[in-house]
């Protein structure tokens, strides 16, 4: 979906009935982050966290979001020493967040495998207080065992249970943030299930804004059912217009049967935006910014992702290996399969057999994360014409350059979104609920007993 500056035809001047969710994700472990940049800073210390939270609150955007790293990521048996080693605790650093903004949402990532509902409900509502309900909770699951031996259970959790834990594991937050009687006062819970048989007191009465903003982030039909059932807002990756509409559909469809309306779940996709003074100079910047993604060494790097085998000694401005790959090598270790190695590979090679391409040309165009090219204006409607067209409700804005990679978007494409009647031009509420346009949570009915 890459913008040009062709002009786009008036649609006459009808009232647009949806307005643009924004959402900033801070660059970590991904090959989206350029680290060579001489602009670069680290990703540790909190100067960095603030100025990207700052700069999206300037910009008016409903969150800030924390991925999480719960293990080092090897490969060939070691710390990769082209990956970005150290991330500090998402609810650490977004507490610390809560005291330098103050409307911008705060979002964390906290896996639902390795973790307990009652420490977890705990510290999201510890944050929506300080933040003046502001906490939204990124629920992720896992059934790594390479992750989960840093965790007493290992990898125990069966791939087919990861959602069904994590759904219980929702309800039962959600359980104990609504434990409180409505005057305030603390009230036992016990909850009994598959994952969790539970009961005590929770030691927090109910939060600004009720419970803790849920997102999810999943394509899988088991993820897209979790999201409809329990998520208020899905992180999704498709990035064409008839992809968006086509996941759109299909996630909103599933609403109803669990009693929920179009506008109880809010879908945004994550995307990257590079900007030019014309559509020529954005593609040359977009294509600059990728060479530096891609060195060669990360090159080969994905390349052994897929292959399963030392691939060092191939040049990366040469062709594709000729061998199969080895399925289940257990070269790389906590990272996301592409998919059936076999498949990938030969997907590649005629990609690369057509178009001539060398191993580097190839991972570029088959791992390219960027989404809007192009100049300001250009950007701007196109951003417009997805959420019009119902292919998103808003985008997690994922910028290549820690701190600074969200300053040229905010002072450029945000009011040229604003002069379109399309974003808004100041917080309406304090909470993050009020900027998403979610309905504060329903408590549920019961008799409350001295």
């Amino acid at each position: 979906m890459t913008s040009t500056d062709k002009q786009r035809k008036p649609r006459g001047r009808r009232p647009l009935n949806k307005h643009i969710h924004l959402a900033a994700h801070f660059p970590g472990v991904n090959n989206t982050t350029v680290w060579t940049d001489p602009r670069s800073r680290s990703q540790i210390d909190f100067a960095s966290f603030e100025h990207l939270a700052r700069t999206a609150e300037r910009g008016l955007f409903d969150f800030f979001f924390l991925a999480e790293g719960l293990r080092l990521r090897e490969h060939k048996g070691r710390v990769h020493d082209l990956d970005v080693v150290g991330r500090p605790e998402s609810l650490t650093v977004l507490n610390a967040l809560a005291a330098v903004t103050e409307r911008l949402g705060l979002a964390a990532t906290v896996n639902a495998t390795f973790n307990e509902p009652y420490e977890t409900a705990r510290r999201f509502a510890t944050l929506d207080h300080l933040s003046g309900g502001r906490a939204a909770w990124n629920v992720v699951t896992s059934s790594d065992a390479f992750t989960g031996e840093n965790f007493r259970r290992g990898g125990y959790l069966d791939r087919a249970d990861r959602y069904t834990r994590a759904a219980e594991f929702v309800a039962t937050a959600r359980e104990l943030w609504d434990s409180w009687t409505p005057e305030g006062q603390p009230h036992p819970f016990a909850h009994t299930g598959r994952h969790f048989d539970i009961e005590g007191e929770f030691t927090l009465p109910r939060s600004p804004q009720g419970h803790p903003v849920v997102i999810q982030a999943g394509d899988s039909p088991e993820g897209r059912e979790f999201a409809a059932s329990a998520a208020d807002v899905i992180f999704t990756r498709h990035g064409t217009l008839e992809a968006g509409r086509a996941f759109y559909a299909d996630v909103k469809g599933r609403l109803a049967k669990y009693g929920r309306t179009a506008e109880d779940l809010k879908i945004m996709p994550g995307v990257t935006v590079v900007l030019g003074d014309t559509a020529a100079e954005a593609q040359e910047r977009a294509a600059g910014i990728r060479r530096q993604q891609v060195s060669p060494q990360n090159a080969l790097l994905t390349l052994e992702q897929v292959w399963g085998v030392d691939l060092s000694s191939y040049d990366p401005d040469g062709p594709l290996p000729d061998i199969d790959p080895v399925v289940d090598s257990g070269l790389s270790q906590g990272r996301t399969q592409r998919g059936d190695p076999l498949v990938v590979a030969e997907q590649w090679r005629a990609l690369s057999r057509a178009k001539g391409l060398s191993i580097r040309q190839t991972v570029i165009e088959t791992t390219t994360r960027q989404s809007f090219i192009g100049t300001s204006q250009a950007v701007a409607a196109e951003l417009d014409e997805f959420v019009q067209s119902d292919a998103a409700d808003g985008f997690i804005l994922v910028p290549h350059l820690t701190p600074g990679g969200l300053d040229e978007f905010v002072d450029q494409v945000v009011p040229l979104l604003q002069e379109r009647g399309a974003y808004r031009t100041e917080y309406a509420g304090t909470t993050l609920r009020s900027h998403l346009g979610l309905k504060e949570p329903v408590r549920p009915a019961r008799e409350w007993k001295a």
